[in-house]
């Protein structure tokens, strides 16, 4: 990792794509050749999975945002990225339908070797081994699900995304403003039972 503090200018690259494929999955054979490069890539498309919650999460097809920077460090890439669109949610108290702007940020590293061993590998061998890059592709999709496993809220609320709760929130049992009609029948009856409580 020290080597690449002295990465030149020279070596840094950036390029803008527009996929109608998976916008997770970037082009990184370009920064793979070389030790120390350093590629920022922006990617857009749409996303090629539901990703996150029940109640909040990127609905399959929803565009998407990506901002990465892959880093070369000799058999791994090192990715810092940022993936961001708009979230398809629903308000846990008042049922109302929200679209939140959501956004990730992933850090990883993905081998280019077999032989790519990270610290984390060596020290726990129960963790999930490091991802591969295959055949010039470095997919972020399961880095994107599972850190929106663990950052988006398991029961979002309308104050949460500074909106308010419709009025008429739907009761448990019926709608909401729904007064209960009592039978003339059983209200005479009930005016009966009173005045034999009240002799």
């Amino acid at each position: 990792m020290g080597g690449v503090m002295g990465i030149s200018h020279s070596d840094r690259k950036e390029s803008v794509a527009t996929t109608a494929h998976n916008p997770l999955s970037l082009d990184v054979s370009t920064v793979s050749q070389q030790s120390g490069a350093v590629e920022t890539i922006d990617t857009e498309g749409p996303s090629p999975v539901r990703i996150g919650l029940e109640m909040i999460a990127f609905g399959v097809g929803t565009p998407l945002d990506v901002h990465a920077t892959v880093t070369n460090v000799g058999e791994g890439l090192v990715v810092d990225a940022e993936i961001s669109g708009p979230g398809d949610a629903e308000c846990v108290r008042c049922l109302k339908p929200l679209t939140p702007h959501l956004s990730f940020t992933i850090s990883g590293v993905w081998a280019l070797t077999e032989g790519f061993i990270t610290l984390e590998d060596s020290d726990d061998d129960d963790d999930e081994p490091t991802p591969m890059v295959k055949d010039n592709r470095l997919d972020l999709t399961q880095a994107v699900i599972d850190e929106a496993g663990v950052s988006l809220p398991f029961s979002p609320t309308c104050e949460e995304f500074g909106e308010e709760c419709d009025s008429q929130t739907p009761e448990p049992d019926g709608v909401s403003g729904e007064t209960e009609t009592v039978d003339p029948r059983w209200a005479g009856l009930q005016d009966k039972l009173k005045d034999l409580r009240d002799v």
